[in-house]
């Protein structure tokens, strides 16, 4: 009965991969062919899912820079949370890390919940990283109240009891790879862009990737990507996928930033 029941759950957490994926495929196309996201059933775009009979728990307002949605049927268990700040290529600011920690919040105590998956509702960015502007006009204790409650939020992420799954569609850059890096699994777009770029600042990432990436790709390869700055793109993620490990850091570096 244990072993079925530990069967049944994998096949679960497969099938959510597979709906992850499609819609980080889906906006990544959209995306590409210059046309927004169409509307979404359940925070999933709609052509990732079947059109018969779905419905969601929760609708969002447009300005709601966080949107919760708790899909039914099917796929009920599932959460999507998707990041909702179009002007701002969804960077972190004060609002929104309280909106995601009051969401995180709600979630881990809700039983009713299997999975989480962490989207972007804006075509071609996942999260730009943090609010630099915003960060601009704060005093000086007021950025390191703000970066101590990032980190508390994404570790709570993080800890949540259940699966957590990054959909990754365009830029996941310092903060927002941080996010990501949070997530149990990532599934990455082939118009991905990833990569811890506070050192370009004269900074070092503050929210857990100093930690988080190294136990993800190692402490070599880690180092070479914060040092550095360097970008990788979701292109050589698929094709290391599909040849094995390419030579070069590459190919292996956003092949293990992408599962």
């Amino acid at each position: 009965m244990a072993a079925a029941a530990a069967l049944g759950g994998l096949g679960l957490l497969r099938a959510r991969l597979r709906l992850a994926a499609a819609a980080a495929a889906t906006s990544a196309a959209l995306c590409r062919t210059g046309h927004r996201t169409p509307p979404l059933r359940g925070g999933v775009a709609a052509a990732a899912l079947p059109s018969a009979g779905r419905s969601y728990g929760s609708q969002a307002k447009e300005e709601e820079e966080l949107r919760v949605r708790y899909l039914d049927d099917e796929h009920k268990g599932i959460v999507v949370l998707g990041l909702n700040r179009s002007h701002a290529k969804n960077a972190l600011s004060k609002n929104l890390v309280k909106m995601m920690s009051k969401a995180v919040d709600a979630l881990k105590s809700d039983k009713k919940v299997r999975t989480v998956v962490f989207r972007s509702e804006v075509p071609g960015i996942f999260c730009a990283g943090a609010d630099l502007k915003e960060r601009a006009k704060m005093h000086s204790s007021e950025v390191s109240s703000f970066v101590s409650r990032a980190r508390a939020t994404i570790n709570e992420l993080a800890n949540l009891p259940v699966p957590t799954i990054a959909a990754i569609d365009g830029t996941a850059l310092g903060g927002g790879l941080e996010l990501a890096l949070a997530c149990d699994i990532r599934v990455a777009a082939s118009s991905a862009k990833m990569g811890l770029v506070e050192t370009k600042l004269a900074i070092i990432p503050g929210a857990g990737g100093t930690q988080r990436l190294p136990r993800t790709i190692g402490v070599s390869l880690a180092k070479e990507l914060i040092f550095s700055a360097r970008i990788v793109d979701g292109t050589s993620s698929n094709e290391s996928c599909k040849t094995g490990y390419q030579s070069g850091n590459g190919g292996r570096l956003s092949n293990r930033l992408s599962n």
